[in-house]
Formats: structure tokens, C-alpha cells, sequence
């Protein structure tokens, strides 16, 4: 019985099926189990490379479910009575090794197999694109593994034990057979760092739309630090981020598709390619009859300036639904110009995250005239007139406001909380646009709740049988 689970949860980890064929000249496609036969000449790892990247796009990673459950986890958002329920047992925190997250612990491991597949052959690769590769392959691998750890391990400023306490296991093999128990995650932490810092020196500048350049991997390595509290390391892999912030003459664009200003890495969805309708995560239906699966909550609508902050232009709408109530609709993956069909690029990484990392960790350094400035290098291109001025706890809180507002709807919400060493308080407001309404069910999720550490799912752990669950699971 024990073979025929193994055999099953390999097709998890691999896209194709495993081929064999007596002819020496027949090669093993490049989503398949690796031989020396699969990986030869330049085209072989170029295609490889896309398909590591190809499973970032899977349902329950950025091509789904990973873009909303960090809000839906938070408070950003309410629970729509007008919906059909989606996401509700992790809205309400009721999840366990059965209905946990299991998609996004497959897909990541998905990611990270495809990558090491390109890192274990590469060094008989000569090729001009060589260290290229190898560094996507390594901030691949290394991207996967950090969305992986945050979602079911502490986060290293969570708490005073978090580096010690059971982080994820770091493959850097491709055998999917094999049985690696969980490691610490302060280790974990410093092999992601590892990987990033190699896949910088690596490599190009910049690569093709739908790909990493040197920013990208700049950026990442920025929040790493930051969740790792390397606070000057922090900084110093910010200020490698030089791509300009969006103006705010742009911002609105940006989520419609009509720019690209201020991304530093985005996947291109579209008709010719991806076509997926990320957007749905949110709500189906035109502005006017929508079905919204979650609304913007009132207390976050109320934070943002209306008129002088274009966030609230670019990120909520004054929805109706189907039924004729008025919401707080989410625009930020609504669509492009003229649709509400969900269809727009997926960004992952943006120049805005970089000035924020690096305030925040300047703040932390006690540096808080540079800090000031850094977080007024994304305010200037938000409102009409930023605030400015604050020092002491108010400008941490300043950051940590502009963070929030910044980030609505893009993944990192849950996150931030739980780094800060916070649970997640929603307010008491209904599902409407005016506050009125339903609240969502739960509100409360303690600082030191261990629902903070989603759990791993059963079934990877029957493979593993050395994968430990985390603690109250």
C-alpha cells in the first residue's frame, strides 16, 4: 500500500510521465525524471528553465490560490455573504492536516524539483548561457523554498524561539523517494540566503519578460533579510534594487495592464500563453452584478485617502452584487481596461517593496531620518500629498501603515503580521460597502495562536513518514 501512495504522490512533483525508449537518440522530456541523456545541448536547458518556471503558475501558487490566502488569512478582507463560500475554512482558521494547504506545499516542492533537475546536470553544460541558468535554477529554488517556509514554519522575528523550531525541508536533491526530516529554520533561512546570494553573482541583469534578472533576486534577498531580522543586510540588498517606483500617474495602469511601470518581476498571462484567470480568487461577475467570493474590509477601505491617496483608485471599486447590495469590490486583479474576466498579468515583485524593506529595517537600525526618506520615496508616488514627518513609534507605525496599504491583495499581509510577533484582529464590520452587513465569522487569531504555522498535509507525511507535523495539528 506503502508503494502505491509513493508511486502516486510522484506525479505531484513532476509534470510528465516517466518515458523510456531502447533508442539512445529519443531524450527524456525536460519535465520528466532527469537522466544525462535529458539535459545536452543549449535548447535542453532552456526549455528545463521554463519549466521551472512554468510551476510557478500552478493553481495553488501564483497562478491561484497563493496570490489571495495571505488576506484571506489576514484582514484585508471580509467574507462575502454574496460569494459561494470559497476559502472559507482557512478564512476561519479552521483548518487541519486534512483540509490544510496542501496545494501550495506540492507546488513549491514542484518548483524546487524542476530546478535541482537543471542544477544537477548543469556542470556539463559549457554553454554561453550557463551561469545564467544556473542562477534562475538557484533563485528558483530558492523563492519556493521561502514561500514554503513562511506559510508552515515561524518566521525568525515571529519569536524568540522561531530559529530553532522546525522549519521545512531544504532539497537540493532531486530523488523524490527521498525521506528528509524537517530542519531548523534559522538553517533553513540561511540556505535560502545561500542560494540567493550565488543566483546573484550568476545571473543576467535582466532576462526576458516572465523571468528573473539581478532586481529580482535583489529584492527577494531584501524580504528575506527582513523576515530574518539581518537588518543591514537588508538594506544593502535594497539599495542593489534600482528600477524606479511606479509613479503614481501609473499606478492605476499597473493592475489594468496598460504599464509594467514599477515591476520587477511578472509573469505574462496571456491568450497566446497562461490565460488564467487569476482575478476569480476574488470575484466573477461585472462591476455591476458581481459575485465577490471576498470584499475589501471597511476598516482597511477607510484607511486609504480617497482622492489623495490613487491606491484606493487602483485597488477598490464601488461594487453591486448580483443581488444588488453595495460592496467594496477588490480591483486589483479585476481585469484589464473594459474586462472583469480575471485575465491579468501576475506580479510577483515590485520596486515599491524594495524602499519599504529597506525603511523598515533602517528604522530598526535607529536610523530614522534615512528611514523617513525611504518610505517617502513610495509616498511621493502615492499621494497627491503625503504625509511626512513622523519619528519614534509613529513612524514605525507609518511603515508598517504604508506596507499595508501598499500590499492590499498581493500575498504578504499574513506574513507581515506574523513576523511582527502579531495575530490578526479584524474589525468588526460587515461584508458592505458602508460597514454594514455580516462580519466575517472569526476575527481573532492570537499572537501566539499555532494556527500561525499552517499544517502540513497528511498525505505528504504518509510519503515522508520523517516530515514531523507542527505543534496542536
Amino acid at each position: 500500500m506503502k508503494n502505491i501512495l509513493i508511486k502516486s504522490i510522484l506525479f505531484l512533483f513532476v509534470a510528465g510521465v516517466v518515458t523510456s525508449c531502447d533508442d539512445e537518440l529519443d531524450q527524456i522530456p525536460f519535465d520528466s525524471f532527469a537522466t544525462e541523456n535529458a539535459f545536452v545541448t543549449a535548447a535542453d536547458f532552456e526549455n528545463a528553465i521554463r519549466g521551472a518556471y512554468s510551476a510557478l503558475n500552478r493553481g495553488s501558487y501564483y497562478g491561484g490560490a497563493f496570490l489571495a490566502n495571505p488576506d484571506v488569512l489576514a484582514d484585508n478582507v471580509t467574507f462575502s455573504r454574496s460569494g459561494r463560500g470559497t476559502k472559507f475554512t482557512i478564512h476561519n482558521w479552521q483548518y487541519n492536516a486534512a483540509t490544510g494547504y496542501r496545494g501550495l506545499y506540492q507546488d513549491t516542492y514542484t518548483v524546487i524539483y524542476r530546478a535541482n533537475q537543471i542544477l544537477e546536470f548543469i556542470d556539463g553544460f559549457d554553454g554561453d548561457s550557463k551561469n545564467n541558468i544556473t542562477g534562475e535554477a538557484l533563485a528558483l529554488r530558492a523563492l519556493a523554498h521561502f514561500d514554503n517556509v513562511k506559510v508552515f514554519a515561524k518566521i525568525p522575528t515571529q519569536s524568540g524561539d522561531a530559529n530553532g523550531s522546525l522549519g521545512i525541508v531544504y532539497k537540493t536533491e532531486t530523488d523524490p523517494l527521498a525521506q528528509n526530516p524537517r530542519q531548523p529554520v534559522g538553517e533553513v533561512y540561511n540556505l535560502i540566503v545561500q542560494d540567493l546570494v550565488d543566483a546573484y553573482a550568476l545571473i543576467n541583469a535582466s532576462n526576458p519578460d516572465g523571468r528573473m534578472g539581478k532586481q529580482a533576486v535583489a529584492t527577494i534577498l531584501s524580504r528575506v533579510y527582513l523576515y530574518m531580522g539581518r537588518y543591514q543586510d537588508a538594506v544593502d540588498a535594497a539599495n542593489l534594487v534600482t528600477a524606479p517606483i511606479a509613479p503614481r500617474s501609473d499606478v492605476v495602469g499597473v493592475w489594468t495592464d496598460a504599464n509594467t511601470s514599477g515591476l520587477v518581476f511578472y509573469i505574462p498571462n496571456t491568450n497566446e500563453g497562461l490565460n488564467n484567470n487569476i482575478g476569480v480568487q476574488w470575484s466573477q461577475g461585472s462591476q455591476t452584478a458581481l459575485i465577490p467570493e471576498y470584499v475589501a474590509s471597511y476598516e482597511l477601505d477607510q484607511l486609504y485617502d480617497a482622492g489623495n491617496d490613487i491606491r484606493k483608485e487602483a485597488y477598490i471599486f464601488d461594487g453591486t452584487t448580483n443581488s444588488g447590495l453595495a460592496v467594496n469590490g477588490i480591483k486589483k486583479y479585476l481585469g484589464r481596461d473594459g474586462q472583469t474576466n480575471g485575465l491579468v498579468d501576475i506580479k510577483i515583485l515590485r520596486a515599491a517593496e524594495a524602499r519599504l524593506n529597506k525603511a523598515e529595517a533602517l528604522y530598526e537600525l535607529g536610523q530614522e531620518t534615512a528611514a523617513r526618506a525611504a518610505l517617502d520615496e513610495v509616498r511621493t508616488r502615492r499621494y497627491e500629498n503625503p504625509p511626512s514627518g513622523e519619528s519614534g513609534t509613529a513612524l514605525r507605525d507609518a511603515i508598517r501603515l504604508e506596507r499595508r496599504l501598499e500590499f492590499a491583495f498581493e500575498y504578504q499581509r499574513f506574513f507581515d503580521l506574523k513576523r511582527w510577533g502579531l495575530g490578526v484582529t479584524r474589525a468588526d464590520f460587515g461584508d458592505l460597502e458602508d460597514g454594514d452587513g455580516t462580519p466575517s465569522d472569526e476575527l481573532v487569531l492570537p499572537a501566539g495562536s499555532f494556527k500561525l504555522q499552517l499544517p502540513i498535509d497528511q498525505s505528504s507525511i504518509i510519503v515522508n513518514p520523517n516530515l514531523q507535523q507542527n505543534p496542536g495539528y
